[in-house]
């Protein structure tokens, strides 16, 4: 199954970034040499390049950043790989080669392999976990959650997307989500959280409801709601509440709301929730605590009379 499968098809992934996206790099960058690079002042700055080593099984994504880093530092970026593709397969493997003032090689190198990794380790487990589903029989939608790391939403949730995923929600300002604490706090009932949220929003923000029992899924769509979440429930209850839901109001382009089914679905028991009443499956198993792909930048050396070696054997 192609890494991208379930991503978007009218353009490249990295088209979604927002220009933003740069000053967060600049960030990094900040946060990495905030005073004197030492280091810098060992090595000086003559042009050379360096290979970027995959070391370990995995999708590779996150190229929008990785290049940025670098080209805030005057160096350039050649990739010998394309987004998506499953690198390491025949061991370590030369993915790009980085060319600039070697003092800026060095100084953009922990933070680029380090959201390189990261972003290859979310879409791997994103592509994964979809795979299972897939072999499973669902057809629907698998998405990740807002449980991400601060101030790295952007690239974990474009790691999703390059596996595949459907990333959910960006942040509060993207959809209305009333969870069990919501509701709580505005004096329990559903219908009225439901209605101030529709004021707050208006049309074009859709409203979700997080949903205990199959009791509040039927409340929370009577009152409005676009979609509700079935949270934490056994696969059988869920199977049942889900299909009654449809029963009721509607199945398809007929529906008055998306089903969602969320709460502790990892790879281990995902399976069990598969239903064709089910809309969306998500999961924070696909960007939290994830295994990183390992990745390293090696400087090409210089052979004397200034004739570059060959460097690490590596897989081409």
């Amino acid at each position: 199954m192609p890494a991208t499968e379930g991503a978007p098809v009218h353009g490249h992934v990295a088209h979604l970034l927002p220009q933003t996206y740069k000053r967060l790099v600049s960030t990094w960058l900040e946060e990495d040499t905030p005073s004197f690079d030492y280091g810098g002042l060992v090595v000086g700055n003559h042009m050379a390049e360096a290979r970027l080593l995959g070391k370990s099984k995995g999708i590779i994504a996150g190229f929008p950043f990785f290049e940025e880093v670098f080209k805030q530092l005057d160096c350039t970026v050649e990739w010998h790989v394309v987004e998506g593709d499953q690198i390491g397969v025949q061991g370590k493997q030369h993915c790009a080669t980085v060319k600039g003032p070697v003092r800026m090689l060095l100084l953009g190198e922990r933070v680029a392999l380090n959201t390189l990794a990261r972003c290859s380790g979310v879409a791997t487990k994103s592509a994964s976990l979809l795979e299972l589903l897939r072999k499973a029989g669902y057809k629907n939608t698998l998405a990740g959650t807002r449980k991400t790391t601060p101030g790295f939403r952007l690239v974990e949730k474009y790691g999703m997307l390059v596996g595949g995923c459907d990333p959910h929600r960006q942040d509060l300002s993207a959809m209305t989500m009333l969870k069990d604490n919501h509701i709580w706090a505005c004096g329990g009932s559903i219908a009225t959280a439901v209605a101030a949220a529709k004021a707050a929003g208006g049309f074009a923000i859709k409203v979700e409801v997080e949903c205990q029992s199959e009791e509040e899924a039927h409340q929370a769509i009577e009152a409005g709601a676009d979609v509700v979440m079935l949270d934490n429930f056994s696969p059988e209850e869920m199977k049942s509440a889900a299909r009654n839901i449809k029963n009721k109001w509607g199945r398809g382009n007929e529906a008055r709301a998306l089903i969602e089914v969320s709460g502790g679905l990892t790879e281990d028991n995902v399976g069990n929730y598969v239903a064709e009443d089910v809309d969306v499956i998500s999961s924070s198993s696909i960007h939290q605590g994830v295994k990183h792909v390992d990745f390293s930048l090696k400087i090409v050396p210089k052979e004397k009379g200034g004739k570059k070696g060959d460097g690490e054997s590596v897989d081409t």
